[in-house]
């Protein structure tokens, strides 16, 4: 009498494209048809769906690719709101933009994977797979400073400064409130503009009010 030995197929990571670059989807459709690991199930430019379908009891994917600048969003608006909403997600964000302080957000935020639009393919899919088996795959960097923001470069003094002119004072004031002569405020203020990358009093205002929100 013969053993019957069943033979377990291979079950494939299900992968939702939210992209809104057309181009984009079209690559990445045809990169995941030639790869047996992977199987496309939908298809979303905006974060709205991809939150819509988290939403359900049981979403139809593994893992979600998203793209940074969405129809309705960002990346980071969408991590945001899956945090907020307590959704449980594994999402692997494809940035077509090389900036760090995307990146940074991104893991501030929880994303499992990051890539690049312009790195090798294998590297996105390598990362897909590692992110549908548990694991965080992320570019390197330094993880020390992965909570360090543009206020958290500024001095004691020029930090107070910010505060200040959040307040609506003007140099007159504040050199007075401070002890320190109004030349010497214009100095600081200068410096501080360039380390938080702003050109004026309006946008570092609008600077420290938004990153004081971000930690609420």
């Amino acid at each position: 009498m013969r053993a019957i030995i069943g033979v377990r197929k291979a079950v494939s990571t299900r992968l939702l494209i939210v992209e809104r670059n057309p181009l984009v989807v079209a690559a990445l459709k045809d990169m995941i048809e030639q790869d047996h690991r992977f199987e496309l199930t939908n298809v979303a430019e905006g974060g709205e769906a991809l939150l819509a379908v988290l939403g359900t009891e049981q979403p139809d994917f593994d893992v979600a690719i998203v793209g940074w600048r969405l129809s309705d969003m960002n990346a980071g608006d969408v991590l945001e709101e899956v945090q907020r909403r307590n959704l449980q997600a594994r999402i692997v964000i494809f940035s077509n933009d090389h900036n760090v302080a995307i990146l940074r957000k991104c893991v501030q935020l929880g994303a499992q994977g990051f890539c690049y639009q312009f790195d090798n393919p294998s590297v996105l899919f390598d990362t897909v797979q590692a992110v549908a088996n548990g694991r965080i795959c992320i570019p390197y960097i330094d993880v020390s400073k992965i909570g360090e923001t543009s206020l958290s470069r500024l001095t004691p003094r020029e930090l107070e400064l910010l505060s200040i002119l959040a307040d609506g004072w003007t140099n007159l004031q504040i050199a007075t409130r401070t002890g320190i002569s109004e030349n010497t405020v214009k100095y600081h203020l200068k410096n501080l503009y360039d380390k938080i990358g702003v050109h004026n009093r309006a946008m570092a205002v609008a600077h420290f009010i938004g990153e004081r929100r971000s930690k609420r």
